[in-house]
């Protein structure tokens, strides 16, 4: 049962909640309109795993171990991570060729697959890992869902094809995070995915 309570004219709520839910709102508002360094990968380095770390660090006074950075169940992670790599791989090879896909990516192809490594790290922490672990705790498995709705907003700038498919992979990544209580084995599948994506649509292979 949710602890919010309507007592008279207030409303008894949950403030870790509140907490993650507005900052991480900003974080994807800061994220969207105000450049931090030269190089995208490290601003999402710094709002999505530094500043996340430190409000569990220190506001919520937890160890970010609560919040999925650990190995977790790490036999079933590497499973789930060579099985999503399986299945996808084929998937996205037709999804790369859409022209909206090559036009969007074909500038892309600097620094892989550190680049994405790099970008995808924080990205996954914050999702998979600080919203995600902070809404199951209070909504149970409706927290996978919760936490794919702001994943899916975030990539409004990208191709409509992958957009609307971010509910569904947000919520697919949540849930193996949510599995093995860990960010890592989603960010390996998504590290892999991204990587291979913008190496077909760049024409690099196909």
């Amino acid at each position: 049962m949710l602890r919010k309570q309507v007592l008279g004219d207030r409303l008894a709520l949950d403030w870790k909640i509140v907490a993650a839910t507005i900052s991480s709102t900003l974080l994807i508002i800061v994220d969207a309109y105000h450049p931090i360094t030269p190089v995208k990968a490290y601003d999402r380095i710094i709002l999505y795993l530094a500043v996340p770390l430190v409000i569990i660090l220190v506001v919520f006074r937890e160890t970010p171990g609560q919040y999925g950075l650990v190995l977790g169940d790490w036999k079933a992670g590497l499973a789930l991570t060579a099985g999503g790599i399986v299945l996808m791989t084929p998937i996205l090879w037709l999804v790369a060729h859409a022209q909206p896909m090559r036009v969007y990516y074909q500038t892309a192809l600097v620094g892989l697959p550190w680049s994405t490594f790099l970008d995808l790290f924080g990205w996954e922490f914050f999702f998979r890992g600080f919203l995600l672990f902070a809404y199951v705790r209070r909504f149970g498995p409706y927290g996978i869902w919760l936490q794919a709705v702001p994943f899916a907003l975030a990539h409004i700038d990208k191709p409509e094809l992958e957009t609307l498919s971010t509910v569904f992979g947000g919520f697919a990544l949540g849930w193996m995070a949510y599995r093995t209580r860990s960010f890592f084995y989603p960010f390996l599948l998504h590290w892999f995915m991204a990587t291979f994506v913008i190496v077909v649509a760049a024409g690099l292979v196909g």
